[in-house]
């Protein structure tokens, strides 16, 4: 049932993805975006195969705040967790946290931390970008074994490298539109991919923000030198059409069934009020 958690990541990941443009400048992401003053978005996952339907399975949470104390730096997290009836019929229980640091002005990822916990298996992995160097190192380690050796990789980059939570944030400072394509890259587990995305069609959904215009990407992330290469699906995500460019839904398509990932509530905790009671729009 590998498959079934690795879907799960597939959407952080690909909920995750920014538009990468090598004659982009670095000036052009300064300013204070909105999610900067604090935000968390909190979804709900289902599955539909065959009799089953739309049955709950995991909870995602995502996080973005630049506070007082460190206004130099952008920090987001994620945590992704197995939840209900799904994951006790097939034993399927795992965690994964996800916490980045970003430097604002040029929207350059400095460092990631990932802690992914499957039943009694658990992985510590730590990436840190040196964009001046074009470096890439990535460190994975065993936290139940700790005399065990660590896996290590240093890799090669040029450009603007985004991780698998930064790069949510990247794209919504980016204008998109219907037709548009773009490759993307992603510094993920020591290697770079680049992942072909095309902006498809625009229409109107019911969401939590109400009866809005959303447009729908489509990210190629199964197939050979991608970020899933054993594997067959298709991945698509609505992101809403507006200045915000909020993820409002996500579709998994896989042989083992269909994964939908659904917007459920926005909190926002706004940097100046940090210490009081958050308001959230459900």
């Amino acid at each position: 049932m590998r498959i079934l958690k690795t879907t799960f990541l597939v959407f952080l990941i690909v909920v995750s993805l920014g538009v990468h443009a090598r004659s982009q400048r670095a000036e052009s992401h300064a300013g204070t975006h909105r999610f900067e003053l604090g935000e968390e978005l909190l979804f709900e996952a289902e599955f539909s195969r065959s009799l089953l339907r739309s049955i709950d399975v995991a909870d995602l949470k995502f996080r973005a705040t630049r506070t007082p104390e460190t206004p130099s730096v952008l920090s987001f997290s994620a945590d992704v967790s197995s939840k209900g009836f799904f994951a006790r019929l097939f034993n399927l229980k795992f965690r994964e946290r996800v916490e980045s640091t970003v430097e604002p002005a040029s929207f350059t990822v400095q460092k990631t931390t990932i802690l992914d916990e499957q039943g009694k298996r658990v992985r510590a992995t730590e990436s840190t970008f040196d964009r001046s160097k074009g470096q890439m190192t990535w460190t994975s380690r065993d936290p139940n074994n700790p005399s065990a050796e660590p896996r290590h990789a240093v890799t090669e980059f040029s450009g603007q490298l985004q991780d698998v939570l930064s790069a949510i944030y990247f794209i919504r400072t980016q204008p998109l539109a219907v037709g548009k394509s773009f490759d993307i890259f992603i510094g993920d587990g020591g290697k770079v991919y680049t992942i072909p995305v095309r902006v498809v069609e625009k229409r109107k959904v019911r969401t939590i923000l109400g009866r809005i215009d959303v447009l729908r990407v489509n990210p190629e992330l199964f197939g050979p030198d991608r970020l899933i290469e054993k594997e067959k699906g298709e991945f698509s995500i609505w992101i809403t059409d507006d200045a915000r460019h909020i993820p409002v839904a996500s579709r998994v398509k896989t042989d083992y069934g269909t994964f939908e990932i659904k917007l459920k509530r926005i909190v926002t905790q706004p940097v100046e009020t940090s210490q009081k009671p958050a308001k959230g729009t459900n």
